[in-house]
Order: structure tokens, then sequence, then C-alpha cells
């Protein structure tokens, strides 16, 4: 697994051998925001802040997907194909993609096309 990373939501690529958790939650709605539904992964390291009164740590967690509406079954498909792909050997890219009411994980393997070890990232 540790060449399957995982695209977030804003933070880049997460390693998916890092992950630990994956959780869907409704954020609160705030004046002028409503509420939205997040799909996360909870990462191995820790992450910590405090204040003068104490210091609390927790899992560090990562959005990969927003929408408007539930996603059921979301955490349970990013699981069943976090398993199939860590039999297998391959690396690339999970990507989480919202339509229809549905959530669908699309993994893009990486492709040698030839020894060069040169990218760019127009590179497909």
């Amino acid at each position: 697994m540790r060449h399957v990373w995982i695209r977030t939501f804003s933070d880049g690529l997460v390693r998916a051998d890092q992950v630990v958790g994956i959780t869907a939650h409704r954020t609160p709605s705030l004046v002028g925001k409503p509420s939205r539904w997040l799909l996360d992964i909870s990462l191995i390291v820790p992450a910590g802040s405090g204040t003068t009164d104490g210091w609390d740590i927790s899992d560090l967690h990562r959005t990969i997907l927003q929408t408007d509406w539930e996603p059921r079954g979301a955490t349970d498909s990013l699981a069943r194909l976090l398993h199939r792909l860590s039999g297998e050997g391959q690396g690339g890219v999970i990507r989480a993609v919202a339509a229809d009411r549905d959530v669908r994980f699309e993994f893009d393997p990486f492709v040698e096309p030839d020894s060069s070890i040169a990218t760019n990232s127009r590179q497909s």
C-alpha cells in the first residue's frame, strides 16, 4: 500500500498505508453557510492543539469529499477498495467522485511508459 495514494479535497495526496479510519459526518450549519457532509480519512499521525489550560491530541483527519447529501456506503466502499488494492502490489491514486447522489472511487494506476524517472504534471 506504500505506492497507493488518496487524493484529498484540499490537502493533496495521502499515502493509503497511513489510513487508520474512514468516517462520514455532517458539519454544523452556520449563519449564511449550510451544513455539508464530509467523507474523511483518519491518519496514523497524531495532531495536537492546545491552550494554556492543556494540550489535546487526536487523529489527523483529511477530507476526501464534500457533499450536500449523506454519502451512504462510501466508507465501506473505500475500505473494500483499499483491501483489494493491498493484495495487488499496484501503485496509483484513488479519487472520490460524487455524482447523482452516489460516491464512486476511481483508481488511476501509475503507468510506466518507459524507464525514465522524469515526470511532469501533464503526464498520464
